[in-house]
């Protein structure tokens, strides 16, 4: 077999563009018939000089810059496009599901409780309105939910000092105690900073979650940054193998894949509890640390010593949900979670998230996720393809 020569134009600068390339080794790991060209870059350097005269079979790109886009579409070969800035530009592409993640952030800060929201992102970024988007359609009406946007990486990006001013003043203005969905991680940064400017508790009076789940990032701010863990490396795979396709003269089956956040990861800024109910509160707490030991609502009530109709009550109040279903919730977070992350089968799984039986997990988490565990699986990790013999 050929070995097709292929060129990486993925900045590894940022997080999410190093775990794109761990994706793409991830499908080379049995398919030894690629030889790989990386262009190391940060994500709006210009295009290389070289590059008009590239000759090779195939690209990968996830530049901020449209001018390469357009250097490659006269090259006239096979390229995929994973850069979501500016939205479809002609070539192939993969993205994350942009609206799924606004719709996490939005679900973790409900779960605690919050009712005044507000967002914090990048109006000349694609991706950050949809984020942005997503988080507005998942606040239930009528509740309102402030905004702050500035460009960021563009000509009209505002000195740093200048930013974080003027989010200082935005944030002095918010009704507290207030959850802020941050555009990703950087952006929570900037948000978690300005707190600390304007003295204000974090997560009591602000709680904030950012997008990347950059881990050296998160831990370093101060507080801890809780984040949406997206899936980057999927987004290799699926970007390698799209390729793979196109330079093999195949038709892939979609002109553009959109892959999903995989969970949150919870730290300092969101460990909070936004509820002003004692009985509330201690209702959360207790699912939260038993729920995947199978516990039921009466377990709850003698637990509280509250009656069941109380609890009701004050459950659809202030988290617009039954506590059976506050359960349910908690039990099925982990077990996506495990989905996700391990090879455990279901039986185990089961058994790990407090559901006797595998086959009544599988109802309840094709009625809840519209998708059974295994399909959730199949769709969150990327399987490796069968060994090619190299000629």
């Amino acid at each position: 077999m050929d070995r097709k020569n292929v060129l990486l134009m993925v900045e590894t600068s940022l997080y999410f563009g190093r775990e794109v390339l761990r994706g793409i080794a991830q499908y080379l790991v049995s398919l030894r018939h690629w030889s790989v060209s990386l262009d190391l870059r940060e994500l709006m350097a210009p295009p290389p000089t070289w590059l008009k005269d590239w000759q090779g079979d195939g690209i990968i790109t996830r530049s901020a810059s449209p001018e390469v886009v357009r250097l490659i579409q006269r090259l006239g070969i096979p390229a995929v496009d994973l850069t979501d800035i500016h939205g479809d530009q002609g070539l192939p592409n993969i993205w994350n599901n942009h609206e799924s993640i606004g719709g996490m952030a939005a679900a973790h800060l409900l779960e605690r409780g919050f009712r005044n929201f507000a967002f914090c992102g990048f109006g000349n970024h694609l991706w950050s309105r949809r984020r942005r988007d997503g988080f507005l359609a998942a606040i239930p009406q009528p509740t309102s939910c402030a905004v702050f946007e500035s460009d960021w990486l563009g000509m009209n990006a505002l000195p740093w000092d200048e930013q974080q001013k003027r989010l200082c003043i935005w944030l002095k203005k918010l009704k507290s105690p207030v959850g802020v969905f941050a555009a990703n991680d950087l952006r929570g940064q900037n948000v978690l900073d300005a707190c600390r400017r304007m003295d204000l508790a974090v997560p009591e009076e602000v709680a904030v979650i950012g997008v990347d789940n950059d881990e050296i990032l998160c831990d370093l701010c101060d507080p801890p940054l809780s984040s949406v863990v997206l899936n980057p490396r999927r987004i290799g795979f699926e970007a390698a193998q799209m390729l793979d396709q196109l330079m093999t003269g195949q038709t892939p089956p979609l002109h553009q894949v959109v892959v999903e956040p995989v969970g949150v990861v919870t730290r300092h800024s969101t460990d909070v509890l936004a509820i002003d109910n004692a009985d509330v509160s201690a209702a959360v707490r207790f699912i939260r640390e038993h729920a995947c030991r199978g516990i039921t609502v009466p377990d709850l009530l003698r637990h509280l010593q509250v009656s069941r109709s109380v609890l009701e009550r004050l459950f659809r109040k202030y988290l617009r949900r039954s506590p059976q279903q506050e359960i349910r919730l908690a039990q099925l977070k982990r077990v996506k979670e495990l989905l996700a992350e391990t090879e455990l089968p279901l039986t185990e799984i089961a058994s790990l998230t407090g559901f006797r039986h595998s086959e009544y997990l599988s109802v309840v988490f094709k009625r809840d996720e519209g998708k059974t565990p295994g399909e959730y699986r199949r769709n969150i990790q990327p399987r490796v393809p069968a060994a090619t013999a190299e000629g």
